[in-house]
């Protein structure tokens, strides 16, 4: 991996080294019914939990991906909508979507989505999207229960190309054998598998001739040089500010003018000056004059809470783990990177890393006990191997991304230009530090130049983190703009084809 990559692991960090794994064996999927109550009308369904084998070109299995459907019975498969969910890393199982945003069960969080005491809690999901689109739930390979097949190497599926190719071969092998080929489709990805959709979204319509209706983002990342500390590039620092600038609002570190602002209106207010004054005193350099340094640093310190002296100190570029550790320094606690709402205590108050990250730890344990109690119990799968929630993939070929940064966004523009009804919904936290909502507007600014870009994308904001889903009224509006979304995007392919 170069040192560019080696920048961006967007969820959760892995091991270096990937240690054999045992092969998933091939077995029959499991198919159980069930019903689950949506707005006061009970919904009948059907969960099937399997594997499904790749083949290459030869014929021969390579890779046998492990999934989770629900289809909602009695629907026309024609026009029924069809949603693919998966999580990123790279080296993360989709166990956080599946088991926190818009399946039919969920895991149930302590008050506001924090961490919850053991023993945990499996609840019916009253906001899931079943009432809107049948789901799929997807492992990539060396995750979950998907492996790599018997005498196949896995670091072929480690890579930016061969991850895509893998979910294209799945989605391809999966609307053949269940009958899709007709249903309107989208991509649902998170973090990291933000970039695999807008790659995926590419390589479906050039490979396999399948057209998307609409693709869903949430806590996208599409341009890793938003994120690229490097000498030399300013733009993370101006994409963090707002981030900053919403987190010190929740905690309640900002000036009372500020701090007395509705968040969104702090927020664009920090946005604007990120993007002005900022970022042009930054590419200045040593150019700066004194009086105009001292007068920037000032006002970062009005937009992130900290203090002139810090951020004169770090040269007015503050980094996203600096702050997280800066912010409440005075209350011995640092923040956490998922989510900034989050707090915890580290080894020593006067470090200048994080020892751990307190939003990510809260997750783990609860939907890891749950998902292997809940895929063994009710949807009555069973298997020896291993449920690899957070896999080792690394090192992670970036192909060739190599010695720059890692950037699908032209795949997702030239995918949009070929089929002009493809829509794109972004779902951002505002206290997310691991795909910051400023880097995604600063992606979308430049994904083409023509209106009909920028009239198909729509950027959501969350009050939560990374994963916004964990906060109940959150997932609520969540839950109602991806149902809005999907059925305004399978409407108008549906216009199209009586016309």
């Amino acid at each position: 991996m170069t040192r560019i990559a080696a920048l961006f692991v967007c969820f959760i960090m892995v091991s270096a080294a990937s240690p054999a794994q045992e092969p998933a064996k091939p077995q029959e999927p499991s198919t159980t019914s069930h019903v689950l109550r949506i707005d006061g009308r009970d919904i009948r369904y059907t969960a099937t939990a399997g594997t499904l084998p790749l083949k290459d070109a030869g014929g021969k299995v390579v890779a046998n991906m492990f999934f989770v459907a629900y289809a909602k019975d009695g629907e026309d498969r024609r026009t029924r909508p069809i949603t693919f969910f998966y999580n990123g890393g790279p080296g993360s199982a989709s166990v956080w979507l599946h088991m926190g945003s818009l399946s039919p069960r969920r895991v149930q969080m302590a008050e506001e989505g924090f961490q919850p005491a053991p023993p945990f809690t499996l609840v019916d999901n009253e906001d899931s999207a079943l009432d809107v689109t049948d789901m799929v739930f997807v492992d990539a390979i060396s995750t979950g229960f998907s492996r790599a097949a018997a005498g196949e190497e896995a670091r072929r599926f480690h890579a930016v190309r061969g991850d895509i190719r893998a979910f294209g071969e799945f989605i391809r092998t999966y609307v053949t054998r269940f009958n899709r080929w007709a249903s309107p489709k989208f991509l649902a990805g998170e973090s990291y598998g933000t970039m695999r959709s807008a790659g995926l979204a590419h390589e479906l319509q050039e490979a396999h001739g399948i057209e998307l209706n609409g693709i869903v983002l949430i806590s996208s990342i599409l341009d890793y040089l938003t994120k690229g500390y490097v000498p030399g590039n300013d733009v993370p620092y101006a994409v963090f500010l707002p981030s900053f600038t919403a987190t010190a609002w929740y905690h309640k570190k900002l000036p009372a003018d500020l701090q007395g602002l509705a968040l969104e209106k702090a927020v664009e207010q920090s946005r604007q000056f990120a993007w002005g004054e900022y970022l042009s005193a930054l590419v200045k350099g040593n150019r700066l004059a004194d009086p105009e340094r001292k007068a920037v640093a000032q006002k970062v310190a009005r937009f992130s809470g900290l203090s002139p002296e810090f951020v004169e100190q770090a040269n007015l570029r503050v980094s996203d783990p600096r702050f997280r550790k800066e912010l409440l320094r005075d209350r011995r606690v640092m923040v956490g990177r998922l989510d900034g709402r989050f707090t915890g205590l580290d080894a020593d108050a006067a470090g200048e890393t994080q020892e751990y990250d307190p939003s990510n730890t809260a997750l783990q344990g609860a939907y890891t006990a749950m998902f292997g109690d809940y895929v063994r119990g009710d949807l009555k799968w069973e298997s020896d191997l291993k449920y690899e929630t957070s896999a080792s993939v690394r090192p992670w070929s970036y192909d060739e991304f190599s010695n720059k940064y890692l950037n699908l966004l032209d795949e997702l523009r030239a995918t949009m230009a070929r089929n002009p009804f493809l829509r794109v919904m972004v779902a951002n936290g505002y206290y997310d530090f691991a795909t910051p909502f400023g880097g995604t507007e600063y992606s979308m600014a430049h994904l083409g130049y023509e209106q009909t870009y920028k009239d198909r994308v729509e950027l959501k904001y969350y009050e939560a983190g990374h994963m916004m889903y964990i906060r109940p009224s959150v997932l609520k509006q969540l839950k109602a703009d991806v149902a809005r979304f999907i059925r305004a995007a399978s409407a108008t392919g549906r216009l199209t084809t009586t016309q």
